[in-house]
């Protein structure tokens, strides 16, 4: 990926020290970027993923901030602008899941997930943006889902969150694009990341059988997706969503 308009580029990545963050965090480093690791309250982790980066010879710094709250944005934008430089590539990667019936939906945990899954987009969004705009260059990459893509009764909060990430892709793209700025989504099916501790071996075997690629996906299925996404490879794509889940969309 390197030469692919990604060296020295200063990256942040919400979210990115685990699971899937951790792996684009990784994949941006590996391919130049210079890598802001952004987590909220789970030290141990980032420093794990930013000691990984630079052992491999790349650049990278943690951290912590709430990207549900506006204060907490502001002060890591600028954080990460004394560090590492103006940022030009975000990964609105931070999010939470819960499962349950509706019953058990409450307007608390309603307003928690569209916080920390949503909102937080918009929040780190709308605080990079005007810079890209008035360099004339910028690359966002929104983490969605396939639940914004079908029916999901037992987590319906996030399928809500997510869907509402594909609609801010879409919007933001053709807001900004007439300003040097792209803004594209991934939505991930099942990946092999800690949300699945504790799921019993017969359903992930189901989810499995599911899946047209019947296997789960690993991090580095949606880092190398997240890497075109923000490359010079995909300078003629703005406002999409690409499904990365082994073809699993409209399967039960």
């Amino acid at each position: 990926m390197s030469g692919r308009g990604l060296d020295g580029r200063v990256a942040l990545v919400t979210g990115g020290s685990r699971g899937i963050g951790r792996g684009i965090s990784e994949a941006l480093a590996a391919a130049g970027a210079q890598v802001a690791v952004n987590y909220r309250s789970d030290e141990s982790s980032a420093a794990a993923t930013v000691e990984s980066i630079t052992a491999a010879g790349g650049v990278a710094r943690s951290f912590a901030a709430d990207v549900s709250i506006d204060e907490d944005v502001a002060r890591l934008v600028q954080d990460v602008g004394e560090s590492l430089g103006s940022i030009e590539l975000l990964v609105n990667n931070a999010g939470i899941f819960d499962y349950g019936t509706h019953e058990t939906t409450t307007a608390q945990l309603w307003r928690r997930t569209l916080d920390v899954n949503l909102t937080s987009a918009f929040l780190v969004s709308w605080a990079v943006k005007d810079e890209m705009i008035s360099r004339g260059w910028g690359r966002i990459v929104n983490i969605s889902s396939i639940a914004a893509l079908r029916a999901r009764p037992n987590s319906i909060a996030y399928a809500a969150s997510k869907a509402g990430m594909t609609g801010l892709t879409k919007s933001l793209a053709e807001a900004v694009a007439g300003d040097g700025v792209r803004v594209n989504a991934v939505a991930p099916g099942l990946i092999a990341t800690d949300i699945l501790d504790g799921v019993d071996q017969s359903v992930l075997d189901s989810l499995v059988d599911a899946t047209p690629l019947h296997r789960i996906g690993d991090p580095e299925d949606i880092s190398g997706v997240v890497l075109f996404l923000l490359s010079d490879d995909s300078n003629f794509m703005t406002g999409q969503t690409l499904v990365a889940s082994g073809g699993r969309v409209m399967l039960p």
